[in-house]
């Protein structure tokens, strides 16, 4: 079958382009395509490369990778209707759960999961000659993989790959499809970069922000929803009389995901009763995307199309002359320290902005209206996120390990996988059983890889099957894999309502659940298959089956009440919203996010679909989560111990025990490791010795010993040992006086000088011993002190000194208040003496104050009576 590019080409500026795409097709087999959205790439491009391979009579079709089903879908419907064929007969398509093709397809839209599934069961790809990789500037993390793999592929057989995208770093994809390959002069030779012009008409931009903030603890502020309404509004009755239209155009409205979708629509259905509002976004019913595609009919309302980000550029909407954008996406984030990962609302690239805007101007003059200004664009990133730097990579790792590239090691990706990410997804393969210590895939992880859903949910699928049939657990799987968000997070109420087929998307639910139930059927023994003639599940031993097949999938989020809360086996808090499952004691997470205010109750997260269980289910289902352990605490001054029953970090019972004399050390030395010396109390003259050690340490350094916290806990074995044996025996810390162990580093012979060089008592002229007070231990320019009244030192010149240092004396009054602070006292008596003389002897008249204090006698007490 012939294919007319002439006819399909009509009217596209990416026509101009075809001679280029083919002849770099013909000569190297290898092309990176940069084209605008709307030129027409994804309509013109792939019947392109199938006439080159027809003319070179090779074998095999065209693949062309879509990054969404609906996109899939309307370019393959789309070049049907161009080339006046059938679906299915020289285009056809591929998504999951719906296939369009036969025998004579040439050319087959699938989406990038469908065709990775292909290359693990088969890597050489065969009945496939060519593969174009569509809107690769997306930067999905299943389309990166197929940069990498496909391009390996090229190396090993002869294989036509062809990347195409609206706004791409052209030479960076093309040295990534090349990669390894050298040119006849021995140096790297990247693909030939085949570029389209833009073929835009005049386009108009407003700037019409809100007067709020666009966004609120909740998520998209209601406010501004009502913001975008209004201005949508208001723009469609403008929009003829600004264009020079004799009716109002076509309107396609941006905004960053279902629920505000959804709302939109409903609100401009009110505020525009004269159009027709039609929603766009991933979860349509098949017959309601292709409403959207197919285009204005005549005679009809003009439509307002309310869209997320899919028709930015992997979709075209035709007959749009007017483009109103939030401004606002919808991105995966991952959070590592919550174990977390979901779609978070965020500013959409400025890249992604100047797409949307665009679409307006493809089929003449257009307006662009957005709902935010002008610093606001600037402060945009300026490209998207790539999805590998934010997302869970748990079946990206798992898909690389069956490619026989664990980590990726050795592949062509547009980027390194996250280090923190890939570990985190490692280990919970791991723990599936999926992969090895080296990261290789086992035979479980390459079943787990053939079902189309992530990881954990295929092994849920495959477990589930053996427990509770294949029917429910294919039921639950089938729902969370389409990523239904149930009202009130009530699973078991949503799937009632799957069931009745009341509730959207319901009818691809079902055949999506009808597809896994097969699959669960191939990949495990039908015998435990427990489903009645009814078709209804009927645990064998499990009384709530939805909750285990959850529980089954993410034994981490198997949570239980604490408080306002719950907390989940991972250690993360998280609230429930009001609904019926509220004061269930336990429940099967199925999908946990960030969220503030109110709803959130202090937690930072929010649970928005779960399932109850009981304790037993809990425990069967997250069994590799239990463990027992004897913890041992210091606290209170002493070893306890308790023996401890645990699901992660779920507590579920706990009793006191007696330790081990083994194990009380080892928790006496984790006391002393983390709390260091503080789990003791010191005594006086322990503290006095201490500080005594540290002055001679200080001042000397070796043979005395250092007496900082650091050294004396590193160190502890040296002196504490007893002390440590004592503890681990049941005594206390506070009834332990450390001065003894301290004297077990003192250093022989010199320890015999310590009262010579460090005295605790200091003689003064009056005949008394004074105690010394030497500085703390970890001050570096403290100086031991003296606190005497002035009358015990009179006569005394020379200022004595200890362990080489200065005695700070501070001098005190008869009713023991400072007067003076020196290290001088021949100085002192010289001078300030005479001043504080004469302050002091008429407020203490009984005690001396001579003239002459040089040669008065030193005394504690008052003057004789004459």
């Amino acid at each position: 079958m012939t294919v007319d590019l002439v006819r399909i080409g009509r009217g596209l500026p990416f026509a101009t382009a075809v001679p280029a795409l083919q002849a770099a097709v013909r000569e190297r087999g290898v092309a990176v395509v940069q084209a605008p959205p709307g030129t027409g790439k994804t309509t013109l491009a792939p019947p392109a490369v199938a006439e080159v391979l027809a003319a070179a009579a090779a074998p095999g079709r065209v693949v062309v990778v879509q990054p969404r089903r609906i996109a899939a879908r309307a370019a393959a419907r789309r070049l049907a209707h161009l080339s006046g064929t059938p679906l299915g007969e020289l285009t056809g398509f591929t998504v999951r759960g719906e296939r369009r093709v036969s025998a004579g397809t040439r050319i087959e839209f699938c989406t990038p999961g469908v065709l990775l599934r292909r290359l693990l069961a088969d890597p050489d790809l065969p009945g496939t000659a060519a593969v174009i990789l569509d809107e690769v500037h997306e930067r999905g993390i299943e389309t990166d993989l197929l940069v990498g793999m496909l391009a390996e592929l090229r190396g090993l057989r002869e294989l036509v790959l062809v990347a195409m995208s609206a706004t791409l770093d052209a030479p960076r994809f093309a040295a990534l499809l090349t990669q390894g390959q050298q040119g006849a002069h021995g140096r790297p030779d990247p693909a030939a970069v085949v570029d389209c012009p833009s073929a835009l008409h005049p386009l108009e931009v407003r700037w019409l922000p809100p007067p709020g903030p666009r966004t609120d603890a909740r998520g998209v502020a209601d406010a501004f929803l009502e913001h975008v309404a209004v201005t949508t509004a208001e723009t469609h009755h403008q929009a003829a009389a600004v264009l020079g239209l004799p009716e109002p155009p076509d309107m396609l409205v941006f905004g960053p995901g279902l629920r505000e979708i959804e709302r939109l629509a409903r609100r401009l259905r009110d505020l525009v009763p004269s159009a027709e509002v039609l929603e766009l976004h991933g979860r349509l019913a098949p017959s309601a995307q292709d409403r959207v595609t197919a285009g204005p009919r005549a005679g009809e309302a003009p439509r307002i199309v309310v869209s997320t980000s899919l028709a930015e550029s992997s979709l075209t909407v035709p007959g749009v002359r007017v483009v109103v954008d939030a401004g606002l996406a919808r991105e995966p984030r991952r959070d590592a320290a919550r174990g977390m990962t979901g779609l978070v609302t965020v500013a959409a690239s400025r890249d992604a902005a100047i797409q949307r805007a665009g679409r307006a101007a493809r089929q003449g003059p257009g307006l662009a209206v957005r709902c935010y200004d002008e610093t606001t664009f600037a402060a945009m990133p300026a490209h998207v996120t790539p999805e590998v730097a934010v997302a869970d990579l748990v079946g990206p790792v798992l898909t690389l390990a069956c490619w026989g590239s664990p980590r990726g090691v050795g592949l062509a990706l547009p980027d390194a996988l996250p280090a923190g990410a890939l570990h985190d997804a490692e280990v919970v393969l791991r723990r599936l059983g999926a992969i090895d210590e080296q990261g290789r895939a086992t035979g479980l992880g390459a079943r787990l890889a053939a079902v189309p859903a992530d990881p954990r949910l295929a092994r849920a699928l495959l477990d589930g099957t053996e427990l509770v049939g294949s029917r429910a657990a294919a039921e639950v799987v089938a729902a969370l894999a389409d990523d239904h968000r149930p009202e009130g997070a009530d699973l078991p109420a949503l799937l009632r309502a799957l069931r009745r087929g009341t509730a959207p998307g319901a009818s691809r639910w079902k055949e999506e659940m009808r597809r896994l139930r097969d699959l669960a059927t191939r990949h495990t023994d039908s015998r435990g298959t427990t489903d009645d003639a009814a078709g209804d599940p009927r645990p064998a031993t499990v009384g709530d089956a939805t909750g285990l097949v959850v529980a089954l999938a993410h034994p981490d989020r198997v949570a239980r009440r604490a408080g306002a809360a719950y907390l989940l086996a991972s250690g993360t808090r998280a609230a429930l919203p009001p609904g019926s499952l509220q004061g269930h004691e336990w429940l099967a997470v199925a999908d946990v996010s960030r969220a503030q205010g109110r709803v959130a109750a202090g937690t930072g997260a929010v649970i928005r679909s779960a399932a109850p269980l009981s304790s037993e289910t809990a425990e069967l289902a997250a069994a590799g989560l239990l463990t027992e352990r004897t913890t041992a605490a210091f606290g209170d001054h002493r070893v306890t111990a308790r023996r401890v029953r645990a699901l992660g970090a779920i507590e579920l019972s706990s009793v006191a025990v007696r330790l081990s004399p083994e194990d009380a050390r080892t928790a006496v030395e984790s006391a002393l490791a983390t709390h260091g010396l503080s789990v003791f109390t010191w005594s006086p003259a322990a503290d006095g010795l201490r500080r005594r050690l540290a002055l001679l340490h200080r001042v000397h350094d070796d043979p005395w010993p250092d007496m900082s916290d650091a050294a004396l806990t590193r160190h502890w074995r040296e002196w504490l040992g007893p002390e440590v044996d004592a503890l681990a025996a049941g005594g206390r810390a506070d009834r332990i006086d450390l001065h003894d162990p301290l004297r077990r580093l003192l250093p022989w012979p010199q320890a015999s000088r310590l009262g010579e060089l460090a005295p605790e008592r200091l003689a003064v002229p009056s005949g008394r011993d004074v105690r010394i007070d030497y500085p703390a231990v970890d001050d570096p320019d403290g100086r031991p002190v003296v606190a005497v009244k002035l009358q015990e030192c009179f006569g005394w010149a020379e200022t004595p000194t200890v362990a080489g240092v200065a005695v700070l004396f501070h001098l005190l009054s008869p009713a023991g208040r400072p007067l003076a602070v020196t290290d001088d006292l021949a100085s002192f008596w010289s001078g300030p003496y005479a001043q504080v003389r004469a302050e002091m002897r008429g407020r203490y008249p009984k005690h001396p104050w001579p003239e002459d204090p040089w040669t008065a006698p030193a005394t504690a007490r008052t003057r004789r009576r004459p």
